[in-house]
């Protein structure tokens, strides 16, 4: 079967190409009573949105349509449709490569596996940025139903390029990145980071970025052995976003550089009861939560998409040939995937959650779904907060 779902209890399909009339998904799943209107969805489409120097110039607004599962400010308990509308296209550029695959791109893949005539040419059809859109917009619904568990994601970037963050980074800080043009998890770091997209956008090329990811107040024992260890959803669930190549969580690939005796994480007794005294873990250990705050990371390519010649073929005569990207693209894919990647942690986080008896299934009470709209209120409040005191 096509791979456009994705989920069991919270369940979310995806539909839409980059450069077709719209965008959208399905969310199945979502218990009756949980408040919830376009305004939620925009918010985190907001911080993915393009449209200014540091990403994509594309003109997109992305206005949320509400098709279904939503009456009177709440969940009914059936399934929610959700579309955002393609408002600024321009496919000419790709008139000029049709026959020319792109490197690093799913062009060839697509056409191997579909065919070329089946195959959506523009701006990459499915395989696009652009398909995120439905994620982080069913990633907002997810987030808002764990605020019925006081739980908190936030992402930010931890490096361009070569220059990479290595001071501590706690989530209050990652929460107030979102607000940044460039997201780094230390404010000081932001002119390094526009500095470095400014140049690299002078140039015509681009860089890669590794994202980090923080999860406030997870619930212990998410999770299922053996193969839906939540360390191995969560990374399924960021490896399917596009541009990502590789994923750690805790100390990740640290682990292989050093000796047992070091990474040793000892269990001590703190105020909330028994933990850990360094998280060395990320949070998982057997792939079931412990408790901890959730940290993992994860790595975006550079894009694809640069000015620079680069070598390809003419399908119709097999003759190499060299092309140059022009069209509206990210000169790091990483920024604005920062808030896909929160969108999929939030998605895998509310199923095991609900799986876990930890969520109700059918209806959410009028005092949950209270708690809920106070703890959201307050979610927005502080990450204007802390952005305007960035």
């Amino acid at each position: 079967m096509p791979g456009n779902s994705f989920g069991k209890l919270f369940k979310i399909t995806t539909f839409g190409e980059s450069h077709g009339p719209a965008v959208g998904v399905v969310v199945d799943g979502v218990p009756a009573g949980l408040p919830l209107d376009s305004s939620d969805i925009e918010y985190e489409l907001s911080f993915r949105r393009p449209g200014y120097r540091m990403v994509s110039p594309r003109m997109e607004e992305d206005r949320v349509e509400i098709l279904s599962g939503v009456f009177n400010g709440r969940t009914t308990g059936m399934p929610i449709t959700i579309i955002v509308r393609n408002t600024d296209i321009d496919s000419s550029y790709y008139e000029e490569i049709r026959f020319s695959p792109r490197p690093g791109h799913a062009d060839l893949p697509y056409i191997t596996r579909y065919g070329f005539a089946n195959w959506d040419y523009r701006g990459g059809g499915r395989a696009s940025g652009r398909e995120t859109v439905a994620r982080v917009a069913a990633g907002a619904i997810a987030k808002k139903l764990l605020m019925a568990l006081d739980v908190w994601i936030a992402g930010c970037i931890v490096s361009i390029g070569d220059v990479e963050i290595v001071d501590e980074i706690v989530f209050e800080e990652a929460l107030s990145s979102r607000c940044s043009p460039v997201k780094p998890c230390l404010k000081k770091y932001e002119k390094i980071f526009i500095d470095m997209i400014e140049n690299i956008i002078k140039v015509g090329d681009s860089y890669g970025a590794i994202v980090q990811v923080f999860v406030k107040n997870p619930p212990a024992g998410l999770g299922e052995p053996v193969f839906d260890k939540i360390k191995a959803d969560l990374a399924k669930a960021v490896m399917s976003i596009p541009g990502v190549v590789g994923f750690e969580v805790g100390l990740g690939f640290k682990y292989a550089k050093t000796k047992g005796s070091s990474v040793l994480d000892e269990i001590v007794v703190k105020d909330s009861g028994i933990g850990w005294r360094y998280n060395y873990s990320g949070g998982i250990l057997g792939g079931i939560t412990t408790g901890e705050p959730i940290v993992f990371r994860c790595a975006f390519k550079p894009t694809s998409s640069i000015r620079m010649p680069q070598k390809t073929i003419d399908l119709r005569t097999l003759e190499e040939k060299t092309i140059s990207i022009r069209g509206r693209h990210d000169p790091c894919i990483g920024i604005r995937g920062v808030a896909v990647v929160e969108a999929m942690t939030a998605l895998v986080i509310v199923d095991h959650a609900m799986r876990s008896g930890l969520i109700p299934l059918v209806k959410i009470p009028d005092s949950i779904a209270d708690t809920i709209s106070n703890r959201w209120k307050r979610y927005r409040e502080l990450c204007m907060h802390m952005g305007e005191s960035q």
